[in-house]
């Protein structure tokens, strides 16, 4: 069973959606608070989110508590093997994509929030674990000049990541995918790797 991670989501769309392809997929999802929003059984109906009962999901407060709570998490975390990995760190920052990675059974998928995605003191501290989804850089856009010459004049202090981008977590950036899009892109890339029935 994959073990879907999503720390501290904004979008309950984005979350619902994922939901689902947990249900489809047979994997569990975890939610590592605070959330931008309510579980309450009010909130999930009014949603339409009839599956949600069949969801096998577990929620933290927080990044401590659900590294508490997954004992193995913490040893696989500190691994420093590329290969073999237990733990993929989703993020536009790294080096590695998630089409390199080998996938196992049991495996963590961690997924940032919206806005600004995994906090990049975890990154840093992992680079080894982390992977992105080749896309497009913000140059594809039509009116990509006149986009960077304002960014650049507005907020000379932003840098650029692996893809070409902006990198500032105050704002989103304009060619990101949805995280249910990614989410959904790398979970069947891991289920095609560990055999999933009619991969």
């Amino acid at each position: 069973m994959l073990n879907v991670v999503l720390v501290e989501p904004e979008i309950p769309a984005n979350t619902g959606n994922i939901g689902r392809t947990c249900v489809l997929t047979g994997a569990r999802l975890h939610l590592v608070g605070p959330l931008g929003f309510s579980l309450s059984d009010q909130a999930v109906r009014r949603a339409g989110l009839a599956y949600w009962e069949s969801l096998d999901v577990r929620t933290y407060p927080d990044w401590d508590a659900f590294v508490s709570a997954n004992k193995g998490f913490g040893t696989e975390l500190a691994s420093t093997a590329a290969e073999g990995s237990c733990v993929h760190l989703l993020t536009k920052r790294g080096a590695r994509t998630y089409a390199e990675s080998s996938y196992h059974d049991g495996d963590y998928l961690v997924f940032g929030k919206e806005s600004s995605g995994l906090d990049a003191s975890l990154l840093g501290a992992h680079p080894n674990l982390c992977e992105r989804i080749p896309m497009r850089g913000d140059d594809a856009l039509d009116n990509a000049q006149s986009w960077h010459e304002t960014h650049e004049r507005l907020h000379p202090e932003l840098e650029r990541d692996i893809c070409g981008n902006f990198v500032d977590s105050r704002v989103s950036q304009i060619t990101s995918l949805n995280l249910s899009n990614a989410a959904a892109i790398v979970i069947y890339e891991a289920l095609r790797q560990t055999g999933f029935p009619g991969m």
